[in-house]
């Protein structure tokens, strides 16, 4: 009798434990993501983001590739946002601005209250400490602020006259000469404000030890897997973030990564191929999300290496490429063939250039009239998916076989993303797979920065340069009259073309997709999502 007794009370407590324990194995799932739907304590909510590569550094100027920006535009802040889902201009850690009828000054008026994630106070001393920083920089530390500035200190092509501190929440920038961009510029990625404190102390490892006034802030970093990112407690935007962690894991296979999400291990995922939209749109689980189109996918043509020094072998590779094939063919359509250096959605676009229809036939024909002498080229392909460009490698491979048609022996070269991007930077790739996703909706941000002899050694892997261009485009940034901005780009544009310094290839409508309990994400045309009103249902 006492040993049936015993007997049972032993189930009983195997019971209860299995039941506890059945509880705490809920707990621990529950606490990845989502809120208690029993009223009970809430529980932390964790994005897994999974995207085609890692970043290359977490300090928004030491760089200009995307896949530093998906992060540090949820780490750090500009002084002026773009809205939701285009780039009109929204006040950011600036309340608001006032522009002087010559257009040669801003002034600023800054929030108050705001911390940077160390505890070092937002003013306006830290605003002119990070232009200080930027502007006593050089092109191989802060590649993008000469693209978009014109130059360093010590330059006589720097549009920055000063930036001065006009009382504790009062900034005032003063330029050498008008720009009409100035405003869409500074709310570019790259120009997010930094803590000083952080800066000055870290140096050059800076990079790797981020610190802004974003929603949230850096929790750690494994190289080539992933990078996690936590709630600012203190974010001076009430409310702000919804989630309580964000972790951005490096997935370079398409497949790979649709296979994350549909077994559950990521939420989210972008570079999703084309040929993966519908079979997404028809799964109850998943999502599709469809960013605005403001991209270009492209071929450059390194013109100081031989053969792309000729022109006409540049006109001759523009006649050999198969464009639409290629569009048809990986993008699945979602994109357009391109014919010039910027997609129709930005002002000032020229409708009227006719660009390169594919003739094999005129391309053999300009190979021997430049008296190309069949030596084999490299062609360089992305090692990473990216929204103007699914695939590189394939995309490569069916350039191959269209130069192969027309006589020109090729062999596909690769690198590690970072690597890629730092050798083409330098000028050491004959013919490479690129593309670029605008940062501000501009012209100028197209044009000027990827093809005008002031972004060499930055933005322009080409290596073109041309005088009279150079000139047009200097002129349309001091240009405050839109349409007459618009007529000079036209003509630039036709320039271009004839030159033929790149094979424009495509404009995509960039592919991502979530678990349907993903809510309030909000892709944007310029790839950098900000993530603080994301959450789930």
């Amino acid at each position: 009798m006492r040993k049936k007794r015993w007997l049972a009370l032993g189930l009983m407590l195997l019971l209860v434990l299995s039941t506890a324990l059945a509880a705490c194995s809920s707990d621990e799932k529950d606490d990845v993501k989502g809120d208690d739907k029993g009223g009970g304590e809430k529980k932390e909510k964790t994005l897994v983001f999974g995207r085609g590569g890692d970043s290359v550094s977490l300090d928004p100027i030491a760089t200009t590739e995307g896949e530093t920006y998906k992060v540090t535009e949820n780490l750090y802040e500009k002084l002026i946002n773009f809205g939701e889902q285009d780039t009109t201009l929204n006040p950011g850690l600036a309340k608001s601005w006032e522009a002087a009828e010559d257009g040669l000054s801003y002034t600023f008026d800054l929030q108050e209250g705001v911390k940077f994630h160390d505890g070092t106070d937002f003013n306006a001393d830290a605003v002119v400490k990070n232009f200080e920083r930027w502007m006593n920089g050089d092109a191989e530390k802060f590649p993008y602020f000469k693209s978009v500035f014109g130059g360093f200190k010590d330059d006589k092509s720097l549009v920055i006259k000063s930036v001065k501190a006009d009382g504790d929440l009062k900034v005032v920038i003063t330029l050498k000469q008008p720009q009409a961009p100035f405003l869409k510029n500074l709310a570019m990625s790259p120009f997010a404000i930094a803590s000083p404190t952080a800066f000055e102390k870290f140096g050059d490892k800076f990079g790797d030890n981020p610190v802004g006034t974003g929603p949230f802030k850096f929790v750690s970093w494994k190289r080539n897997d992933s990078i996690t990112i936590e709630k600012n407690p203190n974010y001076w935007r009430e409310g702000l973030p919804k989630l309580d962690k964000v972790v951005f894991r490096s997935i370079p296979d398409n497949s790979t990564r649709l296979n994350d999400l549909l077994s559950g291990a990521i939420d989210l995922a972008d570079g999703i191929s084309p040929s993966d939209a519908a079979s997404i749109e028809s799964n109850a689980n998943l999502q599709l999300l469809k960013r605005p189109s403001m991209n270009i996918g492209y071929l450059g043509l390194t013109v100081t290496r031989p053969p792309f020094d000729n022109v006409k072998v540049r006109q001759a590779m523009n006649y050999a490429v198969d464009k639409q094939a290629i569009v048809d063919a990986f993008f699945e359509g979602q994109a357009e063939v391109a014919k010039n250096q910027m997609p129709p959605v930005i002002g000032g676009y020229n409708e009227d250039v006719k660009g390169y229809e594919y003739d094999p036939e005129k391309a053999k024909a300009l190979l021997k009239e430049a008296g190309y002498d069949g030596k084999e080229i490299e062609l360089w392909a992305m090692p990473v998916p990216r929204p103007y460009m699914p695939d590189g490698k394939k995309i490569a491979e069916a350039i191959q076989k269209n130069l192969a048609d027309v006589g020109m022996k090729s062999k596909i070269v690769s690198y590690e993303w970072g690597v890629y991007l730092d050798k083409a930077e330098k000028g050491e790739a004959d013919a490479f797979l690129l593309g670029w996703t605008g940062d501000n909706g501009d012209a100028d941000n197209f044009l000027y920065a990827l093809l005008d002899e002031d972004s060499i050694g930055s933005n322009n892997y080409t290596y073109y340069k041309n005088s009279k261009t150079h000139k047009l485009l200097i002129e349309a940034q001091t240009e405050v009259d839109e349409e007459k901005r618009n007529e000079i780009y036209k003509k630039v544009q036709e320039i271009f073309n004839e030159e033929a310094p790149w094979v424009p290839l495509a404009h995509s409508t960039p592919l991502l997709a979530s678990k349907s309990d993903v809510i309030n994400l909000l892709p944007h045309p310029t790839g950098s999502d900000r993530l603080e009103n994301v959450d789930f249902k």
